[in-house]
């Protein structure tokens, strides 16, 4: 599905969903002014102090698997079911002509944004609809500002988004899993993506 209208939203919401370093803080009236459905959130971070913004992302996130940022996670949990999933998001990337840094994790959401806002194509993030609606269902019931991001990406998605966690898993197959295999391959996650052009 190509999606051009919500481009801005995308590249945007990647840099709100990524550790907020002084370049984050540095685009806040650019981004407000690219997607304002995420105005929401930018105005909190503008409130909020540099550092305790950082550590206010670092306990939402980091420390809990149930706020993952990383999309298979949601479905496929820990297991060989995910190294899978995590090369074919590989592939896809290549089949636009694109890469990214080997230390990066491929479905990390914030590239999985960048790289729709890239390309205009919305199938990526329609094929992890589940884990990105979970994600926001479990960011609302924390309470945290981060939640208007994702609620906002879920929004441009076709139909109403699942009204609790038992819609959201129906959407898919099955939730997440505890085997823990098959991701030795792809390191931990550090920094935002990098997506580049014309390598393979």
């Amino acid at each position: 599905m190509r999606t051009r209208r919500h481009a801005a939203l995308y590249q945007s919401a990647a840099h709100c969903l990524d550790y907020p370093d002084a370049e984050f803080h540095d685009r806040i009236p650019l981004l407000a002014g690219a997607a304002p459905a995420l105005r929401p959130f930018l105005d909190h971070a503008r409130a909020t102090d540099p550092a305790e913004l950082a550590q206010e992302y670092v306990r939402v996130f980091d420390f809990h698997n149930k706020h993952c940022l990383h999309l298979t996670w949601w479905l496929d949990g820990d297991t060989r079911r995910r190294g899978q999933s995590l090369i074919e998001i590989k592939q896809t990337y290549r089949e636009h002509g694109m890469t990214l840094n080997a230390t990066e994790l491929p479905d990390y959401l914030p590239v999985v944004l960048e790289f729709i806002a890239a390309t205009d194509d919305q199938q990526l993030l329609l094929a992890h609809r589940p884990g990105l609606e979970l994600l926001r269902i479990a960011l609302q019931d924390a309470g945290t500002p981060y939640a208007t991001v994702v609620s906002a990406l879920c929004a441009t998605l076709p139909g109403a988004s699942p009204r609790d966690r038992a819609a959201a898993r129906a959407l898919a197959r099955s939730g997440p899993r505890s085997e823990d295999v098959g991701l030795v391959p792809y390191g931990h996650l550090d920094l935002l993506p990098v997506l580049v052009k014309g390598e393979h």
